[in-house]
This record gives C-alpha cells, structure tokens and sequence, in this order.
C-alpha cells in the first residue's frame, strides 16, 4: 500500500494544533497582565506619603508611623473643620422704606396762549430756554389795540365834556327854581340827563380799560416760571387765544413731583405718619438704583385704593436744583416711613430659612463650634437684616460656608488657616531633618 499523506489531510491535522496552543498563550499572556496590573495597583495604594516617616526608612516606626504619625490620614482625627465668614449683631437705627417705581411730573404744566388774536411779531425766548414768570416770549402787532384804546379814550372825554356842561346847567337851574324863574320839571329834567352822563362816562372808562388791557395782551408773557419747549408757531402768522398749541408750552422743573404707587399694606403706617406731620424723606434713584438723582419729601396721598393694583397714587416733591429729573423720566423712589431705634441687625447672609422658620448660625469663640439658633426676622436693608427675638448685640454669626455645617460643628476662621500651616510646616520640616540624621547614623 501506499503510505504517502496527501497534503489536504496533513494541513487538516495541523490547523487544530496551532489553535489550541494560541488559545493556551492567550490565557497565560492576559493572567500575567492582569498579575501585574494588580502588583502595580498594590505597590501605588500602599505606597509610603513623601515626606513622611516612612520615606525615611522604616526603623521609625515603619507601617504603624505612616498610619498614625502627623503626616497620615490618621493624624487629623476624621474631616477638617470647615473655614467659615463671619459677621458681628450690632445694634443699629434700621429705617423702614417703600421702594417703588415712579414718574416724573411737573408741578405746573402752562400753554402760553395769546389772549387776543393779531399777527406775530416777535418771539423774545429760544427754545429749553428757562424763563421766569412775567417774562416776555412774543410780541403781537400792536396797532390795532392802540387804535382801539384811542378811541376809547376819546369817547371818554367828549361824554366828560357834555357831563361837566350838563352839572353846570342844573346849577343854574337850581338857583332859578329858588327865585321861582323856572319850572320844577325842567331842574329835574336836566338833573337825570346829569345823571346820564355819568353812566356814560363810567362806561367809557371800562371801555378804555379794556383796551388798555387788550394793548398789554399784545405782549405775551410767561404765566409760570420754568422750562419753555418747543416753539409751535413763527413769526408772521396769524395767532389768536383759540389755537390748540399755543406759542409754547412751559413745565416747571423747580419744584418737582414724583408720582408713585404705595401698597395699601403700608398705608395705615404712612397715613399715621402724616397725620403727626412727619417729615417723610424721599430719594430718586437711577434706573440702576446706584445713582442719587435728588432728594426731596413726601409730599401728598391719593383718596382711593386702586382695586385693579391694590396700591395709592402717593406724590413725593423735590427742589431740583440741579436739574436732574426731568418731567415723563421713570425712577426708583425710596420712601422712608419710619425708623426703628437700637435694633439688632445683622448681615443678610448670616440669616437663613429652614423647616422650622429662620434661624442663625452663632459662634462660640472660646472652642470655635457653632449653635444653631432660630430668631424672628424684621425689616432689612439692602446688607442688612433686623433680627427681632434670639440674638443679643455683640454676637458673632456666620455669613460664609453655613451649607455644610450642623449644630455643634466645629470651624476654623480665615485667620486661623495660615497658623495652621506653618506649625504643620514646621513639623514636617522637623521630621524630615530627623529622618536625615537616622539615615547618615545608618549609614555609619
């Protein structure tokens, strides 16, 4: 027979062969990588802290040293205190306010009309000029009225004349009755036509008061002090007391008025203020509330409560002497109401809110542990809070890193922190030269 093995049947041998001893080197080549990587994960867990008893050779103390020596784990006793901001409860005069948003008004609001109509002739103002009361701002023509009142005067004096001729003559009628030269009717026939021109001539004299007052109008003046606009109407045109916009419109700027809303919760304690004629300040602030544009006075209350808003139009006045505010410009109004006297304030981030209500976290300086307190609040600023019942003056509460502490904890201030590290500093300084000095004996 024929001993000869094909090639197929030889490769189909040797192909599970070659399979089975890759499978074996696979698995002995991952168990040494998986020996190794916990060989590593051991020598770098149990690895001895630099610096520390052990980094010098283990006749210190060895394992035991680097577990409860200064510089383990077990040398600080479990957590660090937390580091915590403090504040102190003073005892300050708190004002109690009402911020609201308010509105510019003007104190007067005046169109300058013409009383009499005529052509303009001259405008005497420049446009934001500021003008005084009584100041002159047009001239209108001013010969019609003259004419007017030399008419007037005129008819004043010829009835003047026929008066004084017509009492001349009931003189003398008088002194003829007395002779009995004349008849009694025509004595009084001359004294009732007297009497008539006396009601002519008073009325001649209205008459030409009139037009003396017509021939003022002619000049156009300022019926109020303050700020003029823009001018509505030029030179040459034909203005008369009828027309809707006038010459110009003035607002007085000084004073000036604020209006704003005032929560009906607060109004029994403004009204009780007004009422004992307290002077209530009032500041206008910026849009950003940072700015002081002026400074002024409560000054008046609405009659009703608003139904759909629930508040009063209240009305604060201020001198405005340096023009700040400006009539239909929006502010913040901070309305001083009252002022609570001694009250024990302090910042508002030492008080917080828990189930309980609002309570305070108060330092112990002696051992520097904490006491959770709970306290009643009051009225506050913007740094500051009153604190009605559970604080005395003089107490120390924390402001900063109350998140992470309980009642009873213990904390360590900003200032203590440095301290700490140079005492740590100089231990580990201390250890480390003593480590050198065991190591030169050794070495000896």
């Amino acid at each position: 027979m024929d001993s000869t093995v094909s090639p197929d049947k030889e490769k189909t041998t040797t192909t599970p062969q070659r399979t089975r001893r890759s499978r074996i080197i696979g698995a002995i080549v991952a168990i040494l990588a998986m020996v190794g990587l916990g060989a590593l994960a051991w020598h770098l867990t149990h690895q001895a802290p630099a610096g520390g008893p052990g980094a010098g050779g283990r006749g210190q103390g060895g394992a035991g040293a680097g577990r409860g020596g200064p510089g383990g784990p077990g040398g600080r006793g479990g957590m660090p205190p937390t580091t915590v901001g403090v504040g102190k409860a003073e005892r300050t005069d708190i004002p109690v306010t009402i911020e609201a948003l308010g509105t510019v008004t003007p104190a007067a609001v005046a169109t300058v009309r013409p009383q009499i109509g005529g052509v303009l002739q001259k405008i005497q103002f420049t446009e934001g000029q500021l003008v005084k009361e009584g100041q002159v701002l047009a001239t209108i023509d001013p010969r019609p009225a003259q004419l007017s009142l030399l008419q007037a005067t005129g008819q004043r004096q010829r009835d003047e004349a026929q008066l004084e001729t017509a009492r001349v003559t009931l003189g003398r009628y008088q002194t003829l009755l007395q002779q009995d030269s004349i008849a009694r009717q025509d004595v009084d026939t001359q004294a009732a036509l007297v009497k008539q021109l006396e009601g002519a001539v008073t009325t001649d004299k209205a008459a030409e008061g009139i037009a003396r007052v017509n021939l003022g109008y002619t000049q156009v003046r300022a019926p109020i002090s303050g700020r003029v606009g823009l001018r509505t109407v030029d030179i040459g045109n034909l203005v008369s007391s009828g027309d809707a916009n006038g010459v110009a419109v003035i607002t007085q700027q000084s004073p000036i008025d604020v209006e704003f809303a005032v929560p009906q919760d607060h109004l029994p304690e403004v009204q009780q203020r007004v009422n004992q004629n307290a002077q209530l300040p009032a500041i206008a602030l910026d849009r950003t509330r940072t700015d002081t544009l002026a400074q002024g006075r409560f000054f008046a209350l609405d009659n009703q409560v608003d139904t759909q808003t629930g508040t009063v139009r209240a009305k604060a006045r201020f001198n405005n002497e340096n023009a700040r505010l400006f009539p239909s410009q929006f502010v913040n109004i901070r309305l001083q109401v009252n002022t609570i006297q001694n009250a024990i304030t302090v910042p508002v981030t030492a008080l917080r809110h828990g189930a309980n209500g609002d309570y305070v976290y108060v330092l112990n300086p002696q051992n520097k542990t904490v006491a959770l307190r709970n306290v009643t609040r009051g009225q506050s600023t913007v740094d500051r809070v009153e604190v009605k019942t559970g604080l005395q003056g003089g107490e120390t509460v924390i402001t900063e890193g109350a998140d992470r502490l309980k009642d009873g904890a213990k904390v360590m201030l900003p200032g203590d922190r440095p301290q700490q590290q140079n005492h740590e500093g100089q231990q580990g300084g201390q250890r480390h030269q003593r480590g050198q000095q065991q190591r030169q004996g050794g070495a000896q």
